[in-house]
């Protein structure tokens, strides 16, 4: 799941409008023990963990830069494969269907079974019902276990899981951003493939790693409402490199 990293003022916030707010259901996060909320207020949607806001359906300019972002690199692809890591509302997998053509497949990996319900039902409509598309299919289960041992080589892997590099939610989300995860993510993707990665905040240990692991690497600032402003957030755009990675050439020099 994707979480976003909340200010001190959006914390007060959240506290002083809590008695707007209806909770519609509240499940266990595998693996974690954290409990997991969604909660209405009128039009508006949230998703909490514990005492955290995650996301509202009201901020998703950034989730669909990364679907664009990477979209734009892969316009000589006919039929592109991509693996999205966090289905969160629906809004990354949205984006990227309204970029593909009647051939592209998405494939989502979504830890929590309860949000994959609540995309196909109450949740749904917020980012257009993208799940019901033909091109789009759900992994129930950890996005690293579709980077291990992929069905076949993704075009693009796009990674919108807990907070980026710096995990609040799920250790195990780490090994994602560890030089382990990233040299998976290399060996996962077909030549000139793309690995495209969000996250609340810059993190210059983690751009000098992905350089390491075989990619050339663009970092672009973002904002959470897009056009109409809101926080910076951060996506990382990674070209697969022919020459793989750095520490394996440095491995083999000595």
């Amino acid at each position: 799941m994707p979480t976003r990293r909340a200010s001190s003022f959006g914390l007060r916030y959240h506290l002083r409008t809590m008695d707007h707010w209806e909770l519609i259901e509240s499940v266990t996060v595998p693996d974690s023990g954290g409990t997991m909320r969604l909660m209405r207020n009128g039009g508006e949607f949230a998703i909490h963990v514990d005492e955290r806001e995650l996301m509202r359906n009201s901020m998703h300019g950034s989730e669909e830069a990364l679907s664009e972002l990477a979209c734009d690199r892969l316009c000589d692809v006919a039929a592109p494969r991509v693996l999205i890591g966090g289905l969160g509302m629906g809004f990354t997998l949205a984006a990227l269907l309204r970029r593909f053509g009647d051939d592209g497949q998405a494939v989502v990996a979504e830890l929590v079974p309860a949000v994959v319900r609540w995309n196909r039902g109450v949740l749904g409509q917020v980012a257009g019902y993208p799940l019901r598309d033909a091109r789009a299919s759900i992994y129930e289960g950890d996005v690293g276990d579709m980077i291990r041992q992929p069905p076949a080589l993704w075009d693009a892997i796009l990674l919108d899981v807990d907070n980026g590099p710096t995990g609040l939610t799920r250790g195990g989300n780490n090994w994602l951003y560890s030089w382990q995860g990233l040299e998976a993510a290399f060996r996962a993707l077909n030549p000139q493939g793309i690995l495209a990665v969000w996250s609340a905040a810059p993190d210059s240990g983690f751009t000098r790693r992905f350089e390491r692991a075989g990619f050339t690497v663009e970092c672009v600032d973002f904002r959470a409402r897009g056009s109409q402003g809101g926080r910076h957030h951060v996506i990382w755009l990674g070209c697969r490199r022919e020459q793989g990675p750095k520490w394996q050439e440095k491995q083999r020099r000595y």
